[in-house]
């Protein structure tokens, strides 16, 4: 049998810039005071997106957030079931005890990276609150996780794959949906 694919565009370059100054501003307007709150991307494309959301910050505020990165691959719950082990390059140069945590991930799906997340960043410290950003929310959640900023809901079939590229590393910006047909 024959199976074939095709690529929709979902956020072009100019509408993905629009959707992270949104997101931006949504963690201003219901981040509570700035000066306790901080980032933490979640590898891989977490990071580069945290990144952006504190410039964007900084230019909306003037305020620099402090941003933190944080591998989850020890924390997953399939780890039985992947053959590739990347070392620990979780980078968290500030303390996040009594602070307010945003975890920022490109795509929200079952909710299995988030929870892994989660128990990294209680590895780290006991936050205040751990809100959660997200680029893209495509549904499908096996455990009751729910984001607190999202850039785009996008309804997915089970089998569709969402494909977020951004400046570095993919040289240039874009979500992507792959249709199986």
């Amino acid at each position: 049998m024959n199976t074939s694919s095709s690529v929709v565009e979902i956020l072009s370059a100019e509408e993905m810039r629009r959707t992270l100054n949104r997101l931006a501003s949504e963690v201003v307007e219901r981040g509570g005071d700035l000066s306790r709150l901080v980032l933490l991307g979640i590898y891989t494309r977490g990071v580069p997106l945290a990144h952006l959301l504190a410039q964007q910050i900084q230019r909306l505020e003037g305020v620099d957030l402090p941003v933190g990165a944080i591998d989850i691959t020890l924390y997953r719950d399939d780890l039985d079931k992947i053959s590739t082990r990347t070392p620990a390059r979780t980078e968290i140069p500030f303390d996040i005890s009594d602070r307010v945590v945003v975890l920022v991930d490109d795509v929200i799906f079952s909710g299995r990276t988030i929870r892994a997340a989660l128990n990294a960043v209680i590895d780290y410290g006991r936050p205040s609150a751990i809100r959660l950003a997200v680029l893209i929310d495509r549904g499908h959640r096996e455990l009751p996780v729910r984001p607190d900023f999202v850039g785009k809901t996008l309804p997915t079939a089970k089998d569709e794959a969402v494909k977020v590229f951004l400046q570095d590393p993919d040289g240039r910006d874009g979500v992507e949906l792959l249709k199986r047909s």
